[in-house]
């Protein structure tokens, strides 16, 4: 009973990242009493105690005369928990230095790296992640199964027996319940850290679409590790293999793919308050359907923008987070940028998908910037016909270096409606013109063979 006692006194330090809200008024009227509390208590206790105040020299001192490092509280919280929760990287290094364990489970399931990604810890993170800490559980675990998700999957359900990588690898095909899903999975190679703040990014985004131009999500796997986001498979695979295998596409093909992809940008744009920037739109980010309509996939380094904002990343834009190819030069400039950057990306897709080239497709891929930031752009050369009725120009608006004269995907899509029509009036007078000359042409041998016949009798 004392022990429990003194174990309320003591549970000063951050709650656990997991466990439900607590009334915390009458932790604060114990704290009011803690120095004077601290000599007569359990020396677990005071360890935990001291490693809350960041006391190293104390901290050392108690683990010297025999205190267990991993003594754990009414809550089985440990010492490690609670450095993690305050950020001490000093102090939980000398704690894994004296046997800490780097995977302890409080009553809620917490660990001490669930702590420090919850008190974003980013220090304490890589200190765990070096001592061998194994994968978080999940990002989203829940003490309640009311709580779970309604879009959470069992990854039992899962079965990847001879599954195949597609989209770049980033997605892996799956069967569920009988049905054939595309599954990405957070994992290998990624920083815990980052990975959490990815999945949880992704998924975020990803509940708020539903468009035909746009795959389809699923369902997540949130409650296991590895944490996994599941959408509708997509059978005849990407444009960018799709172009390998046709090379150009006559223009009535491309307009028609260019505006399957124009109305799903449209709607990500067009979303109130927060409209959503792709910022990795490029062929292989965009996915065929059956009935051979384009759908926008993969928003692994999409962002919210919220109206009339801009955005500005923390770093440049690394390699590994887009290809250099199809992104607008203010992203590589690390400035601010909007929904324009993807109207960008689109100018480059629908001139290859005529070209039947990727952009710049005889330069390595990292030399691409500089040209797009020096205001080059892919030459054309193409036939002029195939980019007649104002496509030319279009393309050239929607590269424009100055994101403010680059149309919006809403003003793009009955342009290239009005110049698909064209093309297609075009396409039937060639069709028809034959016929006309062949009925002319006999017509007129009628008419003479008539005269001739009148004049006879």
């Amino acid at each position: 009973m004392e022990s429990e006692t003194a174990a309320a006194k003591f549970s000063l330090w951050k709650h656990s990242s997991m466990a439900p809200v607590r009334d915390y008024e009458e932790l604060d009227d114990a704290e009011e009493h803690e120095e004077s509390d601290a000599i007569d208590i359990d020396p677990g206790f005071k360890l935990m105690y001291l490693v809350n105040g960041g006391d190293l020299d104390g901290i050392r001192e108690l683990l010297g005369s025999g205190v267990d490092v991993n003594f754990r509280d009414i809550d089985h919280r440990t010492a490690l928990h609670v450095a993690a929760c305050q950020g001490y990287g000093d102090v939980a290094w000398l704690l894994l230095e004296n046997g800490a364990k780097v995977d302890s489970c409080d009553r809620w399931g917490s660990t001490p790296l669930a702590d420090a990604i919850h008190y974003k810890n980013s220090s304490i993170i890589k200190l765990l992640e070096k001592y061998g800490v194994k994968d978080l559980m999940a990002p989203m675990h829940v003490e309640n199964a009311r709580e779970v998700p309604e879009y959470e999957i069992n990854s039992n359900e899962l079965d990847f027996t001879g599954s195949i990588e597609i989209t770049k690898g980033t997605y892996r095909i799956a069967l569920w319940r009988g049905t054939k899903v595309a599954v990405k999975t957070f994992g290998e190679g990624i920083a815990i850290e980052d990975k959490v703040k990815a999945f949880r990014d992704e998924l975020a985004l990803l509940q708020k679409i539903r468009h035909p131009n746009v795959v389809q999500f699923l369902g997540a796997v949130t409650q296991s590790s590895p944490m996994m986001i599941v959408t509708e498979y997509l059978p005849k695979g990407d444009l960018h293999e799709y172009l390998k295998r046709k090379g150009p596409l006559k223009p009535a093909t491309a307009l028609r793919f260019a505006m399957d992809i124009a109305r799903g940008m449209n709607y990500l744009h067009e979303i109130k308050s927060e409209a959503i920037v792709h910022r990795d739109l490029e062929p292989s980010n965009i996915l065929l359907d059956d009935s051979g309509h384009l759908k926008v996939a993969d928003f692994g380094v999409s962002k919210l923008l919220k109206v009339a904002n801009r955005i500005k990343e923390d770093a440049p834009l690394a390699c590994h987070d887009s290809s250099y190819r199809y992104v607008a030069p203010e992203v590589f400039r690390n400035e601010e940028y909007d929904t324009k950057v993807d109207v960008f990306s689109f100018a480059l897709i629908l001139q290859e998908m005529i070209e039947g080239y990727a952009p710049f497709y005889s330069k390595e891929d990292h030399e691409v910037p500089k040209y797009y930031c020096e205001k080059e752009r892919p030459p054309f050369k193409a036939s002029s016909k195939f980019y007649g009725h104002g496509l030319k120009h279009l393309i050239e608006e929607c590269w424009s270096g100055n994101p403010g004269n680059r149309p919006t995907f809403k003003q793009i899509i009955p342009r290239l409606d009005a110049i698909y029509n064209r093309f297609g009036h075009r396409r039937r007078w060639k069709v028809m013109r034959p016929l006309k000359c062949f009925h002319s042409s006999d017509w007129m041998r009628d008419e003479s063979s008539h005269t001739h016949s009148s004049r006879s009798s």
